[in-house]
């Protein structure tokens, strides 16, 4: 080998050697950082209302005998009386609803955990129509925040919107962090984890409408194949396990602006022929006075919440009977 072939050689050498000191010396602050945020900064928000999917996991996994786990988003945080439910079939109830922004996906990897023999599984969405991802990662960060036991929900397939979503979540954990305001002991809203009671319900006095309701508040829920598809595999997740999967209603807001009864029967028919699983609710069923609704479309008042808890009872009992 000639000087000049020598010297382009190790020029070329040299380059190399530096780009990787370069990236060794990223992976190291970028592990760095990822240390400094596990371990000094998280977690931030430890009292607010997405930090009950603490409580809500340890009392999922805590439960040895046969349970009835619900799943779904806010409508069953909002929306029930678990006391009244373990009373009326002598079985542990855990409520495990939690944040629609979070998507079907999340709450669904919910119903996993811990399945044992005779457990009924109630999967009560608001919508029947995803695209099989976190709707809001950053949302599911609060959540997660630095909690092993949570990080089980995210789905492999998951990770990369969790990594895109972190800088968001880190850049809010950290200015909280700095200025001391982090995990700030919040227990007089109803937006807290102090609102939750052992079940996983809000139990936080909700004794009148909040919410006014306008065109367009109330939306008939659209069915996709993906969703569907989704739900049967957990179905057979479920039955492998010797528990059973059942679709209940939310409840609906009846009133001015509510669509037409006929567009639930055609949707809860379209339902109906893509699950494999039993839909155990007629959704007319849950149709319930403006006034029985807290804050959203969804929330219900304590008064609603019951109301609510007492047909998904009638609708065990006549499933449990067939």
């Amino acid at each position: 080998m000639n000087r000049h072939n020598l010297f382009i050689f190790n020029s070329k050498k040299s380059r190399r050697r530096e780009a990787a000191v370069f990236v060794m010396k990223l992976v190291g602050v970028a592990m760095m950082l990822i240390v400094f945020m596990a371990v000094i900064v998280m977690p931030q928000y430890s009292y607010v209302y997405t930090a009950s999917l603490c409580d809500k996991m340890e009392r999922l996994v805590s439960i040895e005998d046969a349970k009835i786990v619900l799943i779904g988003d806010s409508n069953l945080a909002f929306g029930i009386n678990s006391k009244m439910l373990e009373e009326a079939f002598h079985m542990p109830v855990v409520n495990m609803g939690l944040h629609g922004s979070m998507g079907n996906v999340f709450h669904e990897e919910m119903a996993k955990v811990n399945v044992r023999e005779g457990d009924i599984i109630v999967v009560a969405h608001t919508e029947y129509a995803d695209e099989d991802e976190i709707r809001d990662p950053v949302t599911t960060w609060l959540a997660v925040e630095n909690h092993p036991q949570l990080w089980r929900l995210i789905r492999l397939k998951d990770i990369p919107d969790m990594y895109f979503a972190f800088p968001t979540y880190a850049k809010r954990a950290l200015t909280l962090w700095a200025s001391k305001e982090g995990n700030e002991q919040d227990m007089g809203t109803v937006y807290s984890r102090f609102a939750f009671n052992e079940y996983g319900d809000v139990s936080f006095e909700r004794q009148s409408s909040r919410y006014t309701f306008t065109e367009n508040s109330v939306f008939v829920p659209r069915v996709n194949e993906i969703c569907t598809e989704r739900l049967n595999e957990l179905n057979r997740y479920v039955t492998d396990h010797g528990a059973s999967l059942v679709i209940a209603a939310y409840p609906i807001a009846d009133g001015e602006f509510t669509p037409p009864e006929e567009e639930y029967v055609r949707f809860q028919t379209q339902l109906q022929e893509a699950v494999d699983c039993p839909v155990i609710s007629d959704y007319r069923d849950y149709f319930f006075a403006y006034d029985y609704f807290y804050d959203t479309e969804y929330h219900l008042t304590n008064a609603g919440a019951d109301l609510r808890t007492k047909q998904l009872i009638c609708d065990l009992e006549n499933w449990m009977a067939q």
